[in-house]
This record gives C-alpha cells, structure tokens and sequence, in this order.
C-alpha cells in the first residue's frame, strides 16, 4: 500500500463538485453535484473529502434518532489502496460517536471483497442481506452485505 498526500476536511456545499468529480470516477451511475449538496443540506447529513492535486475520495453520511448510516463512499481507481477509504470511514465514525449514534450501518456489494475488508477491520459485522440491491445495467442486479457498527463498545 503506499501512501498518498491527501488532505481531509469536513465537507460543505463548496465541495459538491469535488465530491462529483470523486463518485463519478468510482461509480458507474454517479451522483450528481445537486444531490450531493441535497444530502449534505438534509436532516443529520455530513461529509467528508479527500483532497490532493485531484479530488481522492469523499463520504457521505446520516446520523438521525441514535443510528448513522454510510450513504456513499468513493474512491476512484487510481487511489485506491493507499489509505483514503480508511481515513475517510474513520472520520466518519468519529462524527458519529461525537453525535450520539449509538450504532452504524452500510450496504456493500457482497462482491467487493476488498470493501468488505476493510469494513471488518474497522469492526463492521454482517447484519443482514438485501438481494438484487444494486443495478448494473446490462449485468444485471447484485445484492448487498448490510453491515453494523457498535458505537458503544470502546475503540482501539
């Protein structure tokens, strides 16, 4: 793995276009920067950026009623496994203790081992299964991991 400079700072509105810029590279239907300005805009939305000479990751979350949820993560290819997706989750963490939640909870493609990975080192379980979640077009549906996150228990 080899590290990158990168900075990591909360996210606002001024960064809906950075933050595009990052899910259009890693997504195949990305979201767009209305969206992104939407969710940061909503109920209990906050994100965070990654930024070097280009824009290397962003995530975007919800922490409502004891429970945050990781809505995006991206990452595009050229920086992956050099540590953003791991700063960037435990940023997000960190928010959402510092707010309360009690729990966290995502939805992985069940064929992204290296996500997968991560998460579970993070000390994300499996929770549950949700089939044919995610479109892929012409290769048709793919289901999703649902992983939790204790925000109780200590850390380290």
């Amino acid at each position: 793995m080899t590290s990158i400079r990168m900075k990591l700072q909360p996210a606002t509105a001024v960064d809906a276009p950075a933050m595009a810029s990052a899910h259009a590279q890693a997504f195949d239907n990305p979201w767009t920067e209305a969206t992104i300005e939407e969710l940061l805009g909503g109920p209990g939305g906050y994100a965070f950026v990654a930024l070097g000479e280009d824009p290397m990751g962003m995530i975007m979350c919800r922490a409502l009623g004891g429970e945050a949820e990781v809505l995006t993560l991206a990452v595009p290819p050229w920086a992956r496994r050099r540590g953003v997706a791991s700063a960037l989750m435990t940023a997000a963490i960190h928010r959402a203790r510092a707010v309360d939640a009690n729990q966290m909870f995502l939805e992985v493609d069940v064929d992204n081992a290296a996500a997968i990975g991560l998460y579970e080192r993070l000390g994300f379980t499996h929770a549950g299964l949700r089939k044919a979640y995610y479109d892929r077009g012409a290769r048709g549906r793919a289901d999703a991991l649902v992983m939790r996150l204790d925000l109780t228990l200590p850390t380290g």
